[in-house]
């Protein structure tokens, strides 16, 4: 009988290419992929809740994977932890219903940005932040970040910038299902927040869905807040305009981590 199982899963990105399989290079799925297989024999492909950047990490990704093994939850945690590098570690097994999807299921999903705000920034701790000592107006940082709170078209945060259209564009389902999707860059945020612990400036950003590169641009565009190179009234500019050329600079992936997926009503979180 067929099992639907949901993983939670961590992982340091810093030597992946990302969570999506690519030709000729290691990727946290494909990693998944060849365990799943030298412990049960079976071809699977585990669909993530998102698929993450190369050197992005994930406190607690979630992935949803169908398999015929009877090997119970529990072994099959200590399993997988066992032939996994150890920069991946399984945290949950669970058996789910047949119609769980880690993404199409999700609700809400959180993720934190970690600046490094020291003059010298550790050699263990630089893989997990982007080290950042120059001048910043961290006050102007935190009160741009609450302007891209409800909902809102991200256009000018996504990765490409969509050409103007009459009709929204359709593109192929990402996860093969046979069917065509619409574009729609409209994601809801509930909450935008930047905090100082000691020396790191943190960015948390919690939401409905995020577009691709989207923490990262919104992280990029507040560091020119900060810097005076906007204002913070041009954040709700950036926006209005869905134009991805009005935003800054991707900020570095180093510094970005999967902080949680949620499922269920978030109007009751």
């Amino acid at each position: 009988m067929t099992r639907n199982l949901k993983l939670t899963l961590a992982y340091d990105g810093h030597d992946f290419a990302g969570w999506q399989v690519q030709p000729d290079r290691v990727s946290i799925q494909g990693t998944l992929v060849s365990a799943f297989e030298h412990l049960t024999g079976e071809k699977t492909l585990p669909q993530g809740s998102g698929r993450t950047d190369a050197g992005v990490h994930a406190l607690a990704q979630t992935a949803s994977v169908s398999i015929e093994s009877p090997i119970p939850a529990a072994n099959l945690i200590r399993a997988l932890n066992d032939v996994l590098p150890r920069s991946i570690r399984i945290l949950a097994v669970e058996e789910m219903p047949p119609d769980f999807h880690a993404r199409w299921s999700a609700t809400a999903k959180t993720y934190r940005y970690h600046i490094y705000r020291g003059a010298i920034c550790s050699p263990f701790q630089a893989r997990y932040v982007y080290h950042h000592p120059y001048p910043l107006d961290e006050s102007q940082m935190i009160a741009a970040a609450s302007l891209v709170e409800g909902q809102h078209d991200f256009t000018s945060f996504a990765a490409v910038d969509p050409e103007k259209r009459n009709a929204p564009e359709k593109r192929k389902d990402p996860e093969n299902r046979g069917q065509e999707i619409e574009i729609n860059n409209v994601r809801t945020i509930f909450l935008s927040q930047w905090q100082r612990h000691a020396d790191e400036l943190v960015y948390t950003v919690r939401g409905n869905g995020f577009l691709h590169h989207m923490v990262r641009n919104l992280v990029g565009t507040f560091l020119m807040v900060g810097k005076g190179s906007l204002k913070i009234e041009d954040v709700r500019r950036i926006l209005d305009l869905r134009d991805r050329s009005a935003a800054a600079a991707t900020a570095p992936a180093s510094g970005l981590f999967l902080v949680s997926v949620e499922y269920g009503d978030t109007e009751k979180l």
